[in-house]
């Protein structure tokens, strides 16, 4: 189990994701990114399949932070992570929280033997990280991108080198949900729809 305290962000907590953080991270990532997010073309990539990585930030028990890496194949036969979303917490931004999240999940990326990872964002946040869309270049989406938000780090040197091809999951199935859940994921599609037009 991770589990690491940080003493100078005061009182935040970094650990692994448990089942009970589902409710208040799907709040958190609506909060940040509105019902539209789950039209984005990485959803595409993360549908129905479980994530490699899950971290949170807890702060006095309330949860102020979420970071998911998801397995995916940066062409063929080449493995990698996609990373996101990452989300902080409105009280807690200007914090450091989201480079803490950031620095954990690919520390832990790496020692778990994972060698790149893809996202797409900000790559001026991203590049501090060591971010490059120079590495995505051989890469394409499942949908569309814009092109200098989709960007690469290699925690192995070469990694990515002559990446070419789709960007495809592989990651492990997610449990099938009953169909009480499936309406539910089916209107709150609907919904993000509504307000995405």
């Amino acid at each position: 189990m991770i589990h690491l305290s940080d003493a100078a962000l005061t009182g935040l907590t970094l650990r692994a994701e448990t089942a009970a953080d589902v409710d208040a991270r799907e709040a958190l990532l609506d909060a940040a990114f509105g019902p539209a997010r789950l039209l984005k073309t990485c959803e595409r990539l993360r549908e129905g399949r479980l994530p490699a990585l899950a971290l949170v930030a807890v702060r006095e028990g309330a949860l102020v932070g979420t970071v998911r890496l998801w397995n995916v194949s940066a062409g063929p036969g080449r493995p990698a992570l996609m990373l996101g979303p990452l989300a902080v917490d409105a009280s807690a931004r200007s914090e450091g929280v989201g480079g803490k999240l950031m620095r954990a999940s690919l520390s832990l990326a790496a020692v778990t033997g994972h060698e790149a990872v893809l996202l797409v964002g900000d790559a001026p946040y991203y590049e501090r990280f060591g971010f490059s869309a120079e590495l995505t270049w051989g890469l394409w989406m499942p949908g569309p991108v814009e092109r200098e938000r989709f960007l690469g780090l290699e925690l192995t040197p070469g990694a990515l080198a002559g990446a070419r091809g789709l960007v495809s999951p592989t990651g492990a199935p997610a449990p099938k949900a009953d169909l009480s859940q499936l309406v539910a994921a089916a209107m709150a599609r609907e919904a993000a729809l509504r307000a995405a037009a």
